[in-house]
């Protein structure tokens, strides 16, 4: 896996905060706003957490899985009644 580009800062001739990132050779591969920077990093999911999200998931189809099983026992034992 690649280490995640080290960002310097920089600011723009309007004053806003700038994220730059620069290739092996030293010349800018990206720049970004600190904002939309920010804002990318925030909406990233770790691993941890897509695997949580993944469990809790699966959890919950499991559980919606025996309730329905449980309601169509219900239903077909008050039929037999």
């Amino acid at each position: 896996m690649a280490a995640k580009a080290r960002r310097t800062t920089h600011r723009s001739t309007a004053g806003k905060k700038l994220y730059a990132v620069r290739d092996a050779g030293g010349k800018f591969k990206d720049i970004q706003t600190y904002e939309r920077a920010h804002r990318a990093d925030l909406a990233a999911k770790s691993k941890a957490e897509v695997t949580a999200g993944a469990k809790k998931t699966a959890k919950t189809a499991v559980v919606a899985k025996a309730a329905a099983k449980k309601t169509v026992a219900r239903k077909t034992a008050a039929k037999k009644r």
